[in-house]
């Protein structure tokens, strides 16, 4: 017996949290009786629809896309872009687990198991992530001693768990900085850098937790072995 909402989550459908609201409002029936207790427990043999629709308890499928830039990690956009889940070759309902910025490339993991998206996704398990950041101008020492220590964005402070300078170009006053940090607040590389006075002109996720790019080229994608999802789960026990 499993929780309504994280049936409803896992097999796909939406969110755990948006699933509850759907379940308060009255659109998820069980076996023909409508359901707006949150916690109701359900069985695998038991009929569920969500908006009149028989919830489909699909297997599960879990992708590591090279995101280009240009494209927004979302199921679905008003302006008619591209989408992560448009490069990926499948006919699950699948959907990102956190996001990347419009204009930032990178590793992203893309899943219809929303038991484990919850769980990467909530700050208290700290999965690692590591960003290349270019800058507009070169960072001084002080400012990279500063970073380490850590920097306030909005009133808390970020501390990143790693923070090394890879290049450095004085004729163009620019450079490169790899940095890892375990939260997942918007936009928070690019923050952390305009908190100290730098601009991001390109910005890469190159690792997520121990999953990298390998050689995935832009727009690449692969799917996940049981391993690396067995791996991935751990997180949530840490």
């Amino acid at each position: 017996m499993e929780r309504l909402q994280k049936v409803i989550a896992s097999a796909g459908y939406t969110s755990r949290r948006k699933a509850e609201e759907l379940i308060v409002a009255g659109k998820v029936s069980v076996n023909g009786k409508i359901v707006r207790e949150l916690g109701t427990k359900v069985s695998g043999d038991d009929l569920i629809l969500v908006n009149g629709e028989s919830l489909e308890r699909e297997d599960k499928v879990y992708f590591l896309l090279n995101k280009p830039r240009g494209v927004v990690s979302t199921v679905s956009d008003e302006a008619n872009r591209k989408k992560v889940i448009d490069y990926i070759n499948t006919n699950k309902r699948i959907y990102p687990i956190g996001r990347l910025d419009y204009d930032t490339t990178g590793l992203i993991i893309l899943t219809n198991d929303g038991a484990l998206a919850n769980a990467l996704m909530h700050p208290s398990h700290s999965v690692e992530k590591t960003y290349v950041a270019k800058l507009n101008r070169v960072m001084t020492p002080q400012d990279q001693k500063l970073l380490k220590q850590g920097v306030k964005v909005e009133g808390v402070k970020c501390i990143p768990t790693r923070v090394k300078v890879r290049k450095v170009d004085y004729e163009h006053d620019s450079c490169i900085v790899e940095i890892t940090i375990v939260e997942g607040r918007n936009h928070i590389i690019k923050r952390v850098f305009e908190s100290l006075g730098y601009l991001v002109d390109k910005l890469t996720r190159i690792q997520y937790g121990f999953l990298t790019l390998d050689n995935l080229k832009s727009g690449e994608y692969r799917a996940l072995s049981i391993k690396e999802v067995k791996k991935l789960y751990e997180y949530s026990k840490k």
